[in-house]
């Protein structure tokens, strides 16, 4: 589908410098562009590409000033906010792409079962007993619902999501291909003869509005009540979270990073690649924690940032961490010290 560069900068209030006529029919990067096709400019890195660019459309900002004129072909929409604009046309597109409607056969929907306006059900899709779907929300081929499952407005569920039976699901989430939502919790009791009994888990997973989850998450049912994610959570993919976990509102964890039971992670908290958190511990809002690190205790002071495992506040790692690089040197000077002393 063609847009002409005029429709485009109505859509973002922008104005056209060049020909208003000139279509795009797909996005590039602006190093990669060629006819046809809309770019953008928001870092000063790239400002050398505009020059030379065969995008035939680009966003860039109304306060860039031109050392010599674009490339003849090169039309500019200029907004306040290149970034935000060309964010919003993604957004766009992505709805665009993403606007399937109906319902594909075969695929299950069970007893009682029932799902909104404007939505779609995938080939091979299995919806169980008693669940209620909202308007314009997407279930791609592949994907299980458990009975009793609630999911809202204008959610997608990708191929290959599983979703247990009595889950909740709000509106506006996105969950990626493989993620597994209310397996069960880790929950095994020991017994004589070291042997475990597995403790059963009937609880259920809450995942609020506005979330986006990554592809092979797994987030667990809880032993009793909820393991809930809050408004606004953003996970990335290869994320744990145990059960009986509360994640607050606005909270971002990146890949390979997990998150043990009963641990209640506060809201605007930032979570590195590869964290380990301990179970039955609370982490303050605001907490930043870098890459790798290992919390076995709670962070209670808010906004706190922390790194190392265990972890411990930032400023006390790096001082820590130079000392640790310099104990060769210091090895030596000690060993220099001793043959004076003989």
């Amino acid at each position: 589908m063609e847009f002409s560069a005029a429709q485009i900068a109505a859509l973002l209030g922008g104005t056209v410098e060049g020909n208003e006529n000139t279509t795009v029919s797909n996005l590039s990067k602006i190093e990669e562009g060629v006819a046809g096709t809309l770019s953008f400019l928001a870092n000063p890195k790239y400002t050398n590409y505009i020059y030379d660019t065969n995008a035939s459309v680009v966003i860039v900002n109304k306060t860039l000033t031109l050392e010599r004129p674009v490339k003849e072909g090169c039309t500019l929409i200029r907004v306040e906010d290149s970034y935000a604009s060309f964010a919003t046309l993604l957004e766009m597109y992505n709805q665009f792409k993403g606007n399937k409607v109906g319902i594909e056969q075969p695929s299950f929907v069970g007893e009682k079962s029932t799902y909104g306006t404007d939505c779609y059900i995938g080939a091979f899709a299995y919806i169980g007993n008693n669940v209620k779907i909202g308007n314009n929300t997407k279930i791609y081929p592949h994907v299980y619902i458990g009975d009793n499952c609630v999911i809202g407005d204008n959610t997608t569920l990708f191929s290959g999501v599983k979703v247990y039976h009595e889950c909740k699901i709000g509106n506006n989430v996105v969950v990626h291909s493989s993620t597994v939502i209310g397996s069960d919790g880790f929950g095994f009791a020991p017994q004589d003869g070291k042997e475990f009994a597995k403790v059963p888990q009937i609880g259920n997973v809450v995942i609020e509005d506005n979330i986006e989850i990554g592809s092979n998450c797994s987030i667990d049912r809880a032993t009793l009540g909820s393991t809930i994610l809050r408004k606004g959570v953003k996970l990335d993919n290869l994320v744990q979270i145990a059960h009986n976990v509360e994640v607050g509102e606005n909270t971002v964890i990146a890949g390979l990073s997990g998150v043990a039971g009963s641990t209640k992670v506060g809201k605007n908290v930032m979570i590195a690649a590869q964290v380990g958190i301990v179970g039955h511990i609370k982490i303050a809002d605001g907490v930043k924690i870098a890459g790798q690190a290992g919390v076995g205790s709670s962070i209670e002071k808010e906004n706190e940032i922390v790194q190392g495992s265990p972890s411990f506040p930032l400023g006390d790692f790096r001082r820590s961490y130079v000392l640790f690089r310099s104990l060769p040197k210091l090895n030596d000077r000690i060993k220099d010290i001793e043959k004076l002393g003989n």
